[in-house]
């Protein structure tokens, strides 16, 4: 899961990111709305934690250029303002969620793994292949009954490859969809933890490295 936060007070956003990536996630961190824009044109997030007040570009416009485009990516918007009022305005922008401030964190990770799931094709409760059983809502994943003690990357990759059964994923796409934009792109950071990850799996190897094209999961 990528996301997107956009706060300019910068010890609320930094706080922000480093709690969602223990949550598994990619994170990128913006504290204005000319660099949100920035990223946003070049970058897909599945959820936007947009500030409404910011320097630059409005969160206000951010949100109608992103409902106006009528993308995928759904907005989170958190703001101090908290009437009825302000809801509704900024739902009426085309926000998918809104929460003011102060929050609870597990509340904003809620309702981020909420707005992710509605930002993508829908996939079911629990993903599995062969005897690997993953459950993305509670966050643990299993082989043959056997829990996996994963780390966040660890678990965030077993889930990005069972989303796509077959599939062959890219070394690139899985670091855009895993990691951020402190990732390295000429990194070893996938080799390491694909390697890390059938370490855990163990025996029989479920994950297949396709020469010059990438990793799969199951069978083609």
């Amino acid at each position: 899961m990528r996301v997107l936060v956009v706060e300019d007070f910068e010890v609320l956003a930094r706080s922000i990111g480093t709690g969602l990536r223990r949550e598994g996630m990619a994170v990128d961190v913006v504290l204005d709305g000319t660099d949100a824009v920035a990223r946003l044109a070049g970058t897909r997030y599945d959820v936007v934690i947009l500030d409404r007040d910011l320097p630059g570009v409005s969160g206000d416009d951010i949100c109608r250029r992103l409902a106006t485009d009528r993308c995928d990516t759904r907005v989170l918007m958190l703001t101090a303002a908290d009437t009825i009022e302000d809801r509704v305005d900024g739902l009426s922008l085309g926000a998918d969620d809104y929460l003011p401030k102060p929050f609870a964190f597990a509340e904003l990770v809620a309702r981020v793994r909420s707005l992710a799931r509605r930002a993508t094709p829908p996939l079911p409760p629990t993903l599995s292949c062969g005897d690997i059983n993953l459950d993305p809502a509670r966050r643990v994943a299993f082989r043959a009954g056997r829990r996996l003690e994963l780390s966040p990357k660890e678990f965030a990759l077993l889930e990005c490859m069972l989303a796509s059964p077959g599939v062959v994923l890219a070394a690139e796409e899985l670091l855009e969809r895993v990691w951020d934009e402190a990732a390295d792109p000429f990194t070893s950071a996938v080799k390491h933890t694909v390697h890390r990850l059938r370490a855990k799996l163990g025996d029989p190897p479920v994950i297949e490295t396709i020469r010059e094209r990438g990793y799969r999961i199951g069978p083609s």
